[in-house]
């Protein structure tokens, strides 16, 4: 057989190579050293949009995201975090009432239909559209969406502008603000609606079945003692990790309708500051109204009174 191996040419080796090398660049083979050092402005509060989710990161870490895919009853948030120990203090789903999903809003019964509740799109059904999104800083971020209360064979009965603003404070706390406008497609009639409007589920470990407290800001503890009663603000803490006390709680802004406005709370870790579980008349909206609903939802460590909520508050609504 013919020998056909060519003699060693140095040259020729070291072309072939530099093609190899020209080849994997081109075709995006990754390097042994792709980031030697954080992105630039990871540390800051940074903000995704994508597929029907905004995610929000502090540090590199997510601590929020807002979810409003359209196979979904209505958008929510879930995870918000704590600032201490990176743990969601909202639930996506926990019994009872397994439906409640983190940080939402909805209503059952609406005009017949139901926008709360784990039941068919087709019986009511939160339609979100995004709009851009604002303008941000290393501390700050904005974005806002647009939604639509549809039902099967129905007249839509509300749509809602939704404004959002994410702040941080230090290491030890974060908010996120919600401004929102809902618009009477029809006249809308509410005569008794224990599931109404803004809403939260807590993880267990913060409720007072598990351990942990339920408090306003009159200083009132406990279920029996703060449903039906109008405060500032309400929410829940307890312990999230050893040695680690981390909370949230919703402020109610002033010039809200209904006030002062009674909350709905509950011991297993559900509250909202609604009036419709409480209200001895039917509470009537007439089309083309609209009313606005400005809330702000702090996420702290500590207890309310270490974690500055009445100072908090004020500097809000001032």
């Amino acid at each position: 057989m013919e020998n056909i191996t060519k003699p060693f040419n140095r040259r020729r080796l070291i072309q072939r190579a530099a093609q190899s090398l020209a080849v994997c660049g081109a075709t995006g083979v990754a390097s042994a050293i792709d980031y030697n050092k954080p992105a630039p402005g990871s540390e800051n509060l940074t903000m995704e949009e994508t597929n029907g989710l905004t995610i929000l990161r502090w540090n590199n870490r997510a601590i929020g995201a807002y979810r409003s895919l359209a196979s979904q009853k209505y958008p929510y948030f879930y995870p918000l975090a704590g600032p201490v120990s990176g743990i969601s203090l909202v639930a996506e789903s926990a019994l009872p009432y397994p439906h409640h999903r983190g940080l939402w809003l909805g209503c059952q019964p609406m005009n017949g239909g139901d926008y709360w509740g784990d039941t068919s799109l087709d019986q009511g059904h939160i339609q979100s559209h995004r709009l851009p999104a604002g303008k941000g800083t290393p501390l700050s971020a904005t974005f806002a969406s647009r939604c639509e209360w549809v039902r099967k064979d129905a007249p839509s009965p509300i749509e809602d502008t939704r404004k959002f603003a994410v702040g941080v404070d230090g290491k030890r706390r974060w908010w996120l603000d919600a401004d929102i406008t809902l618009t009477a497609r029809e006249e809308i009639v509410i005569k008794s609606a224990k599931h109404s409007f803004f809403a939260l589920r807590v993880i267990p470990e913060l409720s007072p079945l598990y351990g942990g407290v339920l408090m306003n800001s009159e200083g009132q503890t406990g279920a029996e003692a703060t449903y039906g009663k109008p405060a500032r603000w309400c929410g829940y803490h307890g312990k999230t990790a050893p040695n680690v006390v981390e909370g949230l709680a919703i402020m109610e802004h002033p010039e809200n309708p209904w006030k002062p406005c009674p909350w709905f709370t509950r011991d297993y870790g559900h509250l909202s500051p609604s009036p419709f579980a409480f209200i001895k008349q039917p509470w009537t909206l007439a089309k083309g109204k609209s009313i606005r609903l400005r809330y702000r939802v702090v996420m702290h460590a500590g207890t309310p009174k270490k974690a500055g909520l009445d100072e908090l508050y004020g500097k809000w609504i001032a």
